[in-house]
């Protein structure tokens, strides 16, 4: 549990005593933090938040908010609907440019976006750290995710290979190619205000698309930090600056993204609930979607497991972030023969764990990014008590202090306990004993959602039923390593609530792509398909 702890705060008495950061939250440390920070990326204050060539922005104000220490980092004014009409032309107008340009040559300014990242990796992951509120690593980790995959579009863009399909017909070829589709509508969750941005952006520049993102207002200066930095470079190669265009926004913003027809693809991540929305919404007007929604994750550890891997690895699954991944894992699964040894060796690793600041060195757990979030988390623990289950960590919110600070929460439940299946965006592991792997996979693939699972085993039969077709029935299935921390070379989404959309790596450049079966004739001649004679 944590002590966190600032100079004017007691330490608190807990059934388990938390580790607490005892650096505290100095104001005037914090603003300088903050001033310093957004100067280094050339943001202010007050800040505009629509850009589609020209900055501008007609619709309210919102201000943003550290939330370690309550603090307003700065405000941004946000796109009203003429805004994103006039937005969504001049994307339709660069996309129409774009297109034209050889992809090699797209590449290569995807590259220099990448370095330009690159030069502000320490003051952008800084801003992710004061915004979303994780620690620093992860911040400047996650601005690294984005220079990754723009390395990897840099490369795509020499292979965005088509197919030679033989023809029945003599003197024909077949010929399956890609095009462009246009516009891509990118709407991004605060829990990475960065990387989700980047997966689309730079797969679907190179695919030679134009992009407009709404990133999540509560962290609308990391969006208009990333597109100033991005603006530069395409201002540089004197390129229009609608192709990676703004519209910061709320829910009405992102509403009208996903009914526009201008937009020909929309990249939503976020809730299971709002995504259903939008996928109806594109569907309605027949467009495309990538949905990357809710994960309901879980780790099994069976009765041959490396046990110091799996605990180390589920440290770092269950609290990495504050468990506001989407890939966090929520549920774990525990052979009997292991089960009592294993509950003691997480405790006491639990008890390791610094929360405080996320700024200051040696913290591993921040606050949760809103109020809304640690009331949830609170709601949840009552659930857990109300349905038979049982605190064996944590348990408490830390309401006395400023920050949206809670304990990571470790349980023991049944699993099918109604609370078991609903995702809570905070740091809560449900335990649960079994006997059978069987069983444990089963109650793996029994949720709505399916995005991410792992089996801690030595066994390689088990491993590869596992990752088999009766093994997880999710969208990245692991051994031996966390549910969370994915690399970017392999397509990352999930099945079922979760969306079923791919991103990243592997083929999900496809799906930012217009397939097409192409015939030439060639011969002279005219025969048909089937052996069809029509004369």
């Amino acid at each position: 549990m944590a002590m966190i702890a600032s100079k004017a705060v007691r330490p608190l008495r807990f059934a388990n005593r938390v580790r607490t950061s005892r650096a505290g939250f100095s104001t005037t440390s914090t603003l300088r933090t903050t001033s310093v920070t957004l100067k280094a990326l050339g943001l202010d204050s007050y800040n505009l938040g629509v850009y589609n060539g020209k900055w501008g922005g007609n619709g309210d104000v919102v201000e943003t908010v550290n939330p370690a220490t309550g603090e307003v980092l700065g405000a941004v004014q946000q796109a009203n609907a003429k805004d994103l009409n006039d937005t969504l032309d001049q994307a339709q107008i660069a996309a129409r440019m774009w297109r034209e340009v050889p992809a090699p040559k797209r590449g290569e300014v995807v590259r220099q976006m990448r370095n330009a990242l690159f030069e502000k990796i320490e003051p952008l992951g800084r801003l992710v750290a004061l915004e979303m509120g994780k620690i620093l690593p992860e911040g400047i980790g996650e601005v690294q995710e984005y220079i990754d995959i723009a390395d990897y579009a840099v490369g795509l863009s020499r292979m965005l290979n088509g197919k030679v399909i033989p023809s029945e017909r003599p003197g024909h070829t077949m010929m399956e190619v890609w095009n462009p589709l246009g516009v891509v509508g990118v709407i991004s969750a605060f829990n990475f205000p960065v990387a989700v941005y980047g997966w689309n952006s730079a797969i679907s520049l190179v695919c030679g698309n134009s992009v407009v993102w709404k990133g999540a207002p509560s962290t609308s200066l990391t969006s208009v930090a990333v597109t100033k930095i991005l603006a530069q470079v395409l201002e540089t190669n004197g390129l229009p600056g609608a192709l990676c265009s703004l519209a910061a926004g709320g829910a009405d913003i992102g509403q009208a993204i996903a009914k526009d027809k201008r937009v020909d693809v929309v990249s939503f991540t976020g809730s299971t609930n709002t995504g259903r929305k939008v996928a109806l919404s594109v569907q309605e007007r027949f467009g495309k979607t990538i949905l990357e929604l809710g994960g309901n994750n879980a780790i099994i550890v069976h009765n041959d497991a490396d046990i110091d891997l799996a605990v180390r690895s589920i440290l770092f699954a269950a609290v990495g972030t504050a468990g506001q991944r989407c890939t966090t894992t929520r549920r774990l699964f525990l052979h009997e023969e292991i089960h009592d040894t294993f509950i003691d060796r997480l405790t006491k690793a639990y008890g390791q764990i610094k929360i405080g600041n996320p700024l200051e060195p040696g913290i591993l757990c921040g606050p949760l990014h809103t109020k809304a979030a640690m009331q949830a988390y609170e709601q949840g623990i009552e659930d857990v008590k109300a349905q038979g289950g049982k605190i064996l960590y944590g348990g408490s919110a830390l309401r006395n202090l400023v920050g949206n600070f809670v304990e990571p929460t470790i349980t023991s439940i049944a699993h099918n306990a109604p609370v078991v299946h609903r995702e809570i965006f905070a740091p809560i592991l449900h335990t649960i004993k079994y006997s059978d792997i069987n069983d444990a996979i089963e109650w793996n693939n029994e949720v709505g959602q399916g995005l991410s699972s792992s089996l801690f085993t030595t066994n390689p039969e088990k491993m590869f039923n596992w990752i088999g077709p009766s093994g997880s029935d999710c969208g990245i299935v692991n051994v031996n390593i966390p549910t969370n921390g994915a690399e970017i070379g392999g397509a990352f989404g999930g099945e079922k609530e979760t969306g079923g959309g791919r991103e990243s790596g592997s083929t999900a450049w496809q799906q930012y792509m217009r397939r097409q079966t192409c015939t030439i004739n060639y011969s002279g001649m005219l025969p048909l398909a089937q052996g069809i004679k029509f004369e």
